[in-house]
């Protein structure tokens, strides 16, 4: 039996398929997994033994719909799929899945919850629905193959990477903390002045340093910020995925937004701590078995139009955005002493 498994973005979403496709090899080995994702994420399965990665050439060979034409057959003819499992229900799983469909080949598709979703934003009932890694589950279920997450690492950097020694010296003493302080949308990122005073806070009772995380795109920003917070290196382009990947498994702490990093930290195995606005964990997006209380925010019950938004997109309808501001740098300070700092050497 070969299993075509469908997830090509957003790379939050991608990392958390590994607890699953983990939990197929170790309870399933006998059953083949074809992965179809971006190359960009290939570093997240390299633990995972038995699993088959397809890249597709989303630019060129593989765009629009004679390329996705071309993507089935070129999937067909590296090998027969006897199962199309979609965790991604978009445009081009939907096509391509179809075209399998019309083989004769069954096809299992996520249930994305989307109608629970909403009524979690617009109605009273505010209720946790499932886990993004539980959704997974569901659609394996589906096919036939009801699977329990595995409970070891999830993301295991290559022992072939190794850090530059600039950075393994920079490790030495004291606390490692690294710190992913924006996301794509606004509704999901803390106003700067607040994690610059957290982090003085942090600073004055612990021998630390800081390690800022991010995409291209937040380079000049954590650059800049870089130089606000002393003790502080900003690695954004500097490292490749895997080489963060490294690091990341090395620090103590992860302070993130809710982002992909935050997914990554924990995925690696290190505690995380995670700052929320106007989404919230309720919505299926926490950060893989984390402590319910290392998500920081405003209960829902104190502001009732929390959450506002399932992916941060959109602007605060209140206009003071006051699930964040009223996350104050103490307060958060104060629940990270408490939850993780208590008791680390100085």
């Amino acid at each position: 039996m070969r299993l075509l498994v469908i997830r090509t973005s957003a790379m939050g979403d991608v990392a958390l398929t590994t607890p699953v496709l983990k939990g197929m090899r170790e309870q399933y080995p006998d059953v083949e997994l074809l992965l179809l994702t971006r190359p960009a994420y290939k570093p997240f399965f390299s633990s995972i033994g038995g699993l088959d990665l397809f890249f597709p050439d989303l630019k060129k060979r593989h765009k629009g719909f004679p390329g996705l034409i071309r993507l089935f057959k070129d999937i067909s003819r590296q090998s027969e799929i006897d199962y199309v499992i979609d965790l991604h229900d978009v445009l081009r799983s939907k096509i391509l899945r179809l075209l399998f469909r019309l083989t004769g080949v069954p096809v299992a598709i996520i249930d994305k919850g989307r109608v629970e979703k909403r009524s979690l934003i617009k109605g009273k009932k505010k209720i946790r629905l499932e886990h993004s890694v539980e959704r997974y589950c569901d659609v394996f279920t589906k096919a036939g193959y009801p699977v329990i997450p595995s409970k070891d690492k999830w993301i295991v950097p290559s022992p072939g990477i190794t850090l530059k020694a600039e950075f393994i010296n920079k490790m030495q003493g004291g606390l490692n903390i690294g710190v992913a302080p924006y996301a794509k949308h606004k509704l999901k990122m803390w106003p700067e002045d607040n994690m610059i005073r957290l982090l003085a806070l942090i600073s004055e009772k612990h021998k630390c340093r800081f390690w800022f995380f991010g995409g291209d795109e937040d380079s000049e920003k954590l650059t800049s910020l870089q130089t606000k917070i002393p003790g502080s290196t900003s690695l954004a382009g500097k490292l490749s995925l895997e080489e963060e990947l490294v690091f990341m498994s090395r620090l103590d702490l992860m302070i993130a937004m809710d982002s992909s990093n935050m997914h990554m930290a924990a995925l690696v195995g290190i505690k995380v701590i995670s700052i929320w606005g106007g989404t919230d964990p309720l919505c299926g997006f926490a950060a893989w078995m984390q402590p319910d209380n290392f998500s920081i925010r405003i209960p829902v019950e104190e502001l009732t139009c929390r959450p506002c938004t399932i992916y941060g997109k959109g602007e605060c309808k209140r206009g003071d955005f006051a699930c964040m501001n009223w996350l104050t740098p103490e307060i958060v300070f104060q629940k990270i002493e408490k939850l993780v700092l208590a008791g680390e050497s100085k």
